[in-house]
């Protein structure tokens, strides 16, 4: 069945800058691997060494988180729109520690 994937900003350099594909997958576990096999650099973005999905790669089916749903075993049906998310993080002290300014 076909599926959307959005793929974001920082993944877009392994798939030549398409942020959307269309994919034919029954599960979650079946886009990551189409995934992996249509675009090189994509394993090593979205799995760990042992094979399990990366702590800070969040995956979305229709707005749903898959750690809510069946995680990769998660089915998929026609028109299933599939998020990839990393994590994001950032932010440090400021190197100015007054804080803001105010009037």
């Amino acid at each position: 069945m076909s599926v959307v994937v959005w793929i974001p900003a920082p993944l877009r350099a392994v798939t030549d800058g398409r942020g959307e594909l269309t994919l034919e997958a029954e599960s979650v576990e079946d886009v990551i691997t189409k995934l992996e096999q249509q675009y090189s650099g994509m394993k090593g973005r979205l799995r760990d060494e042992e094979g399990s999905l990366r702590h800070f790669v969040n995956i979305y089916v229709n707005d749903e988180d898959i750690r809510f749903l069946q995680g990769a075993e998660t089915a998929l049906k026609a028109g299933d729109k599939i998020s990839i998310v990393p994590a994001m993080a950032g932010g440090g002290p400021r190197s100015d520690a007054s804080g803001p300014k105010t009037s």
